[in-house]
Parts: structure tokens; C-alpha cells; sequence
């Protein structure tokens, strides 16, 4: 790790702990062992620093797509291909691993703690994370169940209301859980009844 990427790593650290305006660049310069001055050396701002975070949270999530054969962006075509082949049960055991990926994997379960520490200090930070896990989220899912309702494989109903049905228990478990310990199992058993709750009303 670069000492460029360890700044941004220690830097969301220290947010997910005490929010961004809790966090000064020298508590950041501190955690990485290396004074103020050499800090601005790869950084201009704070600012900067969440924006290379932004960068790291865009990549990882697109790495999590290629591990788990995902298409990316906006080829529905793709990507409805793809989701039709998932039965119940492989549906069930995919949103089992994304969900794990978001709750245990580092960056980004620091940036969903960091989030929710913003949602009540920092309207401007927040909605970076309002903008990833929740926007962007439901704009894809709508776009993908109206496509997939299109080609016949769900049900003719409301995209966006199909999209907010599975989207939203996911994101309360990862609200739920991302700060407990020990209580995986839980969470998953609740996902997986949700999951196949979803699948049983809207598919085909």
C-alpha cells in the first residue's frame, strides 16, 4: 500500500469512528505515522481525501461485480441474461454473498458506518452515501424489474415499487447488523425469507 492509499484508507477509518468533521488532517496524519506537511504532499484538502475514498468505493464495488460474474452499468440485456437463470435458490444464496460482501468487506462497511454517523452530522457528506446505496440502487433495480418484467420473466407491476420491495429489507439488515458482531446467521435467516418472498410474488 502506497502511502497515498494509506491515507485515504486510515482517513475513512478515522470517519467511520468519528464522522468527517470529527476527523481533523492531522488526527489522519497521525494514524498514518507521517506529519501535516507530508500529508498535503498528496493531498490538497480533506476534501480530496474523500474524494480518492469515493474512487476506492466505486472500484471495490466494481470489483465485487466481477467476482460475482455481475454485469456492469447499464447493459440490461446483459443483465437481465443473466438474473432470469437465477432460480429461487440461487437467488437466495447470490443476495446471501452480496449482502456479506457489503456487511464484512473493509472499505465498505467503514463507508456505510461512516455514512450513517454523516446522516446526522453532515447533509453534504451523506449524500455521497445516500447517492450510493440508496439512488443509484433503486434507479438500477427499477430500470433492471422493468426490463425483466418487459421480457416476461417477472410479473407486469411496478418496477419501482418492485425495486423498493427488495432493496429495502437489504438495506435495513445492513443498517441493522453493520455495527453488531456475532449475529450473521440472524441476519441472513431474515434475508433469505425476504429474498424468496420477493421471488414467489413477482416471478413468472
Amino acid at each position: 500500500m502506497t502511502t497515498k492509499e494509506r491515507i485515504s484508507y486510515e482517513a475513512l477509518t478515522l470517519f467511520s469512528r468519528k464522522g468527517y468533521k470529527g476527523t481533523s488532517v492531522k488526527n489522519i496524519a497521525d494514524a498514518v505515522g507521517i506529519k501535516d506537511s507530508s500529508l498535503y504532499k498528496h493531498f490538497a484538502s480533506k476534501q480530496e481525501i474523500l474524494d480518492s475514498i469515493m474512487v476506492t468505493i466505486k472500484q471495490r464495488t466494481e470489483e465485487m461485480s466481477k467476482e460475482f460474474g455481475i454485469p456492469e452499468g447499464e447493459d440490461f440485456e446483459r443483465a437481465v441474461a443473466f438474473y432470469a437463470e437465477l432460480d429461487q435458490e440461487s437467488l437466495a444464496r447470490f443476495s446471501k454473498n452480496i449482502f456479506l460482501f457489503y456487511l464484512k468487506d473493509d472499505i465498505l462497511s467503514k463507508f456505510w458506518r461512516m455514512g450513517s454517523i454523516e446522516q446526522v452530522q453532515n447533509e453534504q457528506v451523506y449524500s455521497l452515501f445516500r447517492k450510493f446505496f440508496i439512488e443509484d440502487s433503486i434507479k438500477y433495480q427499477t430500470a433492471l424489474f422493468a426490463e425483466m418484467s418487459h421480457q416476461g420473466i417477472f410479473i407486469e407491476a411496478d418496477p419501482g415499487v418492485m425495486a423498493i420491495s427488495f432493496y429495502t429489507p437489504i438495506f435495513f439488515l445492513l443498517s441493522k447488523y453493520s455495527a453488531v458482531e456475532g449475529q450473521e446467521e440472524e441476519a441472513l435467516a431474515v434475508l433469505d425469507k425476504q429474498v424468496r418472498e420477493f421471488y414467489r410474488i413477482y416471478r413468472k
